[in-house]
């Protein structure tokens, strides 16, 4: 049986039933970490990893890689994702006026912030996609997420997991130098991957955080949100799974709302077939909405690529998804 094509142009375009499971299929790793994972490709990052990226810090210099999390967002209520709310319950007014109840002239503030998980720089979770009612490792949906959460692969147990040797592949800037930003709907593929690496003179391997610069934030940024959430944009090909499989990264993340192309790569009705390959049936963790921009100004400054990623999500009991403050440390 022959591998699914890593070729953009070679998947057809009017069957994404026949395509996702042609990849689910061959890139599965159901078993691999035995009946009981949780953590799916994480599993990969383990302690000589971690020594081997500490190796990297140098200079002690510090890049955070989150966008704001604020009512200024890109959300816009699809499926009841909006931008956080934040609420001050207590302020300096109250302390001025002597109302909070406090001894001895002491004042302070406190908030509250309500907000989706997903609705800015977060995690994909292992039980955030299906495949035809599976989750990750084979396991039935209904048995893994239910209305008290993720019972079995919730977010928490990453939450002392996700440090490594992080990779910035700057595909905007090796492929359009002139703009350093990929059109929309530009579909990224598995020889683009590895020619950006082999330009910027960085190798991927075993237990890496991959990042993936497509531009997208960068021009949000500059006229304004628009559709960067759910919108088109570029990102990665659902042809470039079988690279996603062989190189053995832990996670991958982008600085695009969807991580992979949009709109989706066929002329019939489909929604995130990357998604639906690599989440339930690799077990790879996902990252979206990440600020890669200064980071990129700072690998290009150094003419280095690959740093220490600090980058764990809130220990949310049950959540299938997290948002994060990742920091890129050289």
């Amino acid at each position: 049986m022959s591998s699914p094509s890593e070729d953009p142009a070679g998947i057809d375009r009017t069957d994404p039933e026949a395509e996702i499971a042609a990849r689910a299929e061959a890139y599965r790793n159901w078993g691999r970490w035995g009946e009981d994972d949780v953590l799916g490709t994480l599993n990969f990052i383990d302690s000589a990893k971690r020594v081997e990226a500490a190796a990297l810090v140098r200079e002690g210099a510090v890049v955070s890689l989150s966008q704001s999390f604020d009512t200024d967002g890109p959300q816009k209520g699809w499926r009841r994702r909006t931008n956080p709310v934040h609420t001050m319950t207590d302020t300096g007014v109250d302390a001025e006026r002597g109302n909070q109840g406090f001894p001895h002239g002491i004042g302070g503030a406190d908030d509250v912030i309500a907000m989706p998980l997903q609705c800015s720089t977060q995690w994909d979770g292992l039980g955030h996609i299906f495949d035809h009612g599976f989750a990750w490792n084979g396991r039935r949906a209904g048995d893994v997420v239910t209305s008290e959460g993720d019972l079995v692969t919730g977010i928490e147990h990453a939450a002392s997991v996700i440090v490594s040797r992080g990779v910035l592949l700057d595909v905007a800037r090796h492929l359009s130098p002139e703009t350093g930003e990929l059109p929309d709907g530009y579909a990224i593929s598995a020889a683009e991957l590895d020619a950006c690496a082999d330009a910027q003179g960085v190798t991927i391997g075993r237990g890496d955080i991959v990042l993936v610069r497509t531009g997208r934030l960068a021009r949000a940024r500059r006229e304004g949100w628009g559709e960067y959430a759910g919108g088109p944009s570029a990102g990665l090909s659902l042809s470039t799974a079988g690279w996603l499989h062989r190189t053995e990264i832990a996670a991958i993340a982008t600085d695009t709302w969807g991580f992979e192309v949009r709109p989706n790569e066929f002329d019939v009705p489909s929604f995130q077939p990357l998604h639906q390959v690599v989440i339930p049936n690799m077990g790879l963790t996902i990252g979206e909405m990440w600020d890669l921009d200064e980071l990129a100004a700072s690998c290009a400054a150094r003419a280095r690529w690959d740093f220490l990623l600090s980058a764990p999500p809130l220990p949310i009991t049950g959540a299938v998804g997290s948002p994060i403050n990742p920091v890129a440390i050289f």
